[in-house]
């Protein structure tokens, strides 16, 4: 079975997209870290419900080992803007056989006493334009991100996800997550949170 397990705000620069989160939600991201393989780096915004939210953005300082960022990053242009979704597996063997070869090969990866599985296309693009979810799968015995991060005061109270073959994507996914909803249409995104300063949207 999947569960939501983080979003991702894509953007050209960090410093710009962490501006745009915090302006649009009214709230401080903290700092985050690199990704060494994928050459990226990130700001994180702890939410309610054992969820977080990621800024993301090639790190201009680092050669990425993969010889590509993730994420789709190296095609990514414009304003930043809601790009994907993560959702964690309890058996990510399992989840792989039911989703579709695009989804990746899964990357086993570390960052400090952080230790998970990520799937990851061998050229770093999205599966399904980001419509499909990233897989990922924690450790066992290590935490995880929100566990660590200050609360916000921020909880996602939808994610709606359209695409044209958003019929066929939920069929080669077990989600059990009543806030997300995927529906047929124009690809999109759109996240609405509730914050201290009343019900957000990002998208």
């Amino acid at each position: 079975m999947l569960r939501l397990d983080h979003l991702a705000v894509a953007c050209t620069d960090l410093a710009e997209g962490t501006a745009w989160v915090e302006d649009q939600l009214g709230v401080k991201l903290q700092p985050g870290g690199q990704h060494a393989r994928y050459g990226t780096h990130n700001t994180l915004l702890g939410l309610a419900d054992g969820l977080y939210l990621e800024v993301i953005a090639k790190d201009p300082a680092a050669t990425p080992e993969a010889g590509h960022a993730w994420f789709c990053l190296d095609d990514f242009t414009g304003p930043p803007r809601l790009a994907n979704w993560i959702c964690q597996a309890d058996d990510l063997t399992n989840e792989l056989a039911r989703a579709p070869a695009v989804v990746g090969t899964p990357r086993a990866l570390t960052r400090a006493d952080l230790e998970w599985h990520i799937t990851v296309p061998d050229d770093g693009s999205l599966p399904y334009q980001g419509a499909f979810p990233t897989l990922i799968e924690w450790a066992e015995g290590t935490y995880h991100p929100s566990d660590r991060l200050p609360q916000s005061g921020v909880k996602l109270l939808t994610f709606d996800v359209s695409h044209p073959d958003a019929d066929s994507i939920k069929q080669m996914m077990d989600l059990s997550d009543d806030r997300v909803t995927l529906k047929a249409g124009s690809l999109g995104m759109r996240a609405t949170f509730e914050t201290p300063n009343g019900v957000r949207t990002l998208g």
